[in-house]
Parts: C-alpha cells; sequence; structure tokens
C-alpha cells in the first residue's frame, strides 16, 4: 500500500489546526480532487498569512503515523484548538497528502472521474451565472441586513463536528455586534481569547476571507467573486488565457511530479476555458465556505457569502424545514467537486445562520458540523 504520510510529517510539529480544520480540510481536499494542479497542495494559503498563537491551558494534539489505517483514512488526525490558527500549510499539506492518496487509489479503476467541459465558450474572467434558481439566496442575503437582532450584544455558536459517528470536536464562537470573532473549546476560553484580545476578524488566518465575503455583500456579483478569489490566493483569477494556462501547466506538472514519486500513473487535466471555470467555482465554494463557517455570526459576511454562492452554476437551493424552523438548503453536487462528492448547507430561512454543514468524500466517512445559535450580552458570559 502506498504511503503518503512523508507529505504530512511536518503536521507533527505544527501547532494544531484552527477548529474549523476538520470540515475545511475535506473542502481543501475536494478542491484538490476537482483541480489538483491549480490548488496548491503544499500551502492552501502561504505559512506568512498563517498567525498562531498556542494556549497552553488548551488541548493541543499532533499528528501520528497509523499505517494500519487506508491512506485516504490517514489524513484525518486528532487536531484540537491552539489559539487563532487561520487557513496555513498545515491544511494544504494534509490536502496535498490526501488527494495524492485519492488519486493513487482511483488510478487503478480509471481515475477521479471529472465532470464534462461544457460546450459553451467561456472567457478567463470569473463568470457569472446568474439563475433563478439561486436567486431566493440573493434575497435572503438582502433581507437578513434589516433584521433585528434579538436582546443581547453578541451572537454565540456552538458547532458540533461529527465525522461517521465519531464526535470530533465541539467548538464555541462568540460574533459580537462590534464584529469581533473569539473562538474556543468552551465559553471559559472564549473569556480568555477576550481579555487577550484575540480578534481573529482582525489577526485571525481567516480576516482575508471575511473581509472578502464583507465586500461582496456590496459589489456586484462579478467584482464579489474577483474579489473572493484574490483573498484566497488563487493562482489563475485575473490572468489572461496564455498566464493561465502557463501557471495551469506548470502546477499539473509539478502534481505529476508527486504521483510518479507515490508510483502513481494518472493523465495531467488538459488546459480549457471550461476547466478554469469549473476551477473558479470550485474554488469560490472552498472559500466561501470556509468564510461562512468562520464568521456566521457576521451579518455582512452571511450576505455576502449567500451571493457568491448564488453566483455558482452547480449549486441548487431548495426550501426546508428543520426542526420545526423554515430553512434553505445549498447543495453543491459532485460537479463542483470534479464529480466526486458533495456538499449540503442548511441555514436558516430567516437569518442566514448556519444549521448544518455535511460533506461527503467517495471513500470517506460523511462528515457533518451542526451549529446552535443562541443571541447573549458579551459582559455575562
Amino acid at each position: 500500500m502506498t504511503d503518503e504520510l512523508d507529505l504530512v510529517g511536518a503536521l507533527g510539529s505544527a501547532e494544531p489546526l484552527r477548529p474549523e480544520a476538520y470540515q475545511r480540510a475535506r473542502a481543501v481536499l475536494r478542491a484538490a480532487m476537482a483541480d489538483p494542479g491549480t490548488v496548491r497542495l503544499l500551502g492552501a494559503i502561504s505559512a506568512e498569512d498563517t498567525t498562531m498563537e498556542a494556549t497552553s491551558t488548551m488541548e493541543t494534539t499532533t499528528t501520528t503515523r497509523d499505517h494500519e489505517s487506508s491512506p485516504a483514512l490517514q489524513r484525518r488526525r486528532r487536531i484540537g484548538i491552539a489559539g487563532r490558527l487561520g487557513i496555513g500549510a498545515g491544511v494544504g499539506v494534509a490536502a496535498a497528502a490526501a488527494v495524492v492518496a485519492v488519486v493513487l487509489n482511483s488510478s487503478a479503476t480509471g481515475g477521479v472521474e471529472a465532470s464534462k467541459d461544457s460546450s459553451a465558450a467561456i472567457s478567463s474572467s470569473t463568470t457569472v451565472d446568474g439563475s433563478a434558481e439561486r436567486a431566493p439566496l440573493m434575497s435572503l442575503a438582502g433581507s437578513i441586513r434589516t433584521v433585528t437582532p434579538a436582546a443581547g450584544d453578541a451572537w454565540l455558536v456552538k458547532a458540533t463536528q461529527v465525522h461517521g459517528t465519531k464526535t470530533m470536536q465541539v467548538v464555541y464562537t462568540l460574533y459580537t455586534d462590534g464584529h469581533a470573532i473569539y473562538t474556543g473549546n468552551s465559553v471559559k476560553d472564549i473569556k480568555r481569547a477576550i481579555a487577550r484580545h484575540q480578534d481573529q476578524m482582525t489577526d485571525g488566518g481567516y480576516a482575508p476571507l471575511l473581509k472578502a465575503a464583507i465586500a461582496a455583500a456590496d459589489s456586484s456579483p462579478a467584482d464579489g467573486r474577483t474579489q473572493m478569489l484574490k483573498a484566497a490566493k488563487d493562482p489563475l483569477v485575473g490572468l489572461d488565457p496564455a498566464a493561465q494556462k502557463a501557471v495551469w501547466d506548470k502546477q499539473q506538472a509539478d502534481v505529476q511530479v508527486i504521483i510518479k514519486q507515490k508510483g502513481g500513473n494518472a493523465e495531467p487535466k488538459p488546459y480549457s476555458p471550461q476547466a478554469v471555470q469549473r476551477h473558479f467555482d470550485n474554488a469560490l465554494w472552498t472559500y466561501s465556505t470556509q468564510a461562512l463557517s468562520a464568521g456566521d455570526g457576521n451579518t455582512q459576511v452571511r450576505s455576502g457569502v449567500l451571493r457568491l454562492l448564488s453566483t455558482i452554476s452547480a449549486v441548487s437551493v431548495k426550501n426546508s424545514t428543520t426542526h420545526g424552523n423554515a430553512t434553505l438548503t445549498i447543495t453543491a453536487g459532485p460537479e463542483v467537486f470534479g464529480g466526486e462528492g458533495s456538499e449540503v448547507l442548511t441555514i436558516d430561512a430567516t437569518t442566514g445562520m448556519l444549521v448544518k454543514d455535511v460533506s461527503t468524500v467517495s471513500g470517506l466517512p460523511p462528515a457533518s458540523t451542526t451549529y446552535e445559535s443562541s443571541r447573549v450580552t458579551k459582559a455575562d458570559l
């Protein structure tokens, strides 16, 4: 069996990842599966953009090798919280190992199926599709900005992350009406973060994505997409077709080196405007949902993310009911992820806040995060 763990060896000595790491690493994995040459496999965002601050009283764990589990499952480690850690090399490296494992395991049966190119000509810009099917997202994005919150001055969100049947983490996040964000394993951790001025909105690793989401709330759909992709340091956004092809081909070649070093065999994906468009849609979903997970309690973040998701042609929206409350179910199917897996977000139909996030990746148990939101007063925590 191919052992890709040398790719993630660095994680053993790294600080533990941010609370959303489990769910978001899966999202980066799906992005890499969709376009393995265009996702920066060895760093979703460069280490210079990552802020780490270990807190001695918080639980920390390190990655360990487990040669008895399958390569696809080995990427998921027991990771705790270490203060403020945003998108960093850790998630990218883990995704790199995971996608190489998936490619290698899939090569024996024909490889990961990619969605077929559309016959329509697509420009090199971040094309926007404003389908009526996704109009409810635009409507909700506008209406939630006029909703007056209940008593209190902050949202407290409890997120429970489950992989298969195993609870991986319970994370608490406080979103103040002044737009500060504090997170931890408990309310006690949040109080400590407040005392230490650990506001992730200003200096956390997710701050660039959160700011792009806020900007998207008031931007045109096209400009909003471009700002989010630039915040995520997407390597193709803003380039003309010739420059895009050069970057694409180089990154495909880099991935081929990794795959061959691991004894695999997979054909590189050829450049085309359609492939670039699918890449942009995939990246936009990945990074917009990262922003939503990190900034759920910020009305402007929610509004901007809903507007961004409404531009992805492969996303569908349906009215639903969850625990007796009106919700919207937003589905990004296999077309968004190169033919593999899906992600379903359930959001409150009045506030737009997350209720549940379920992701599936072929060969892995389903992963879900449920969110419980309540209004609180910061001083009374």
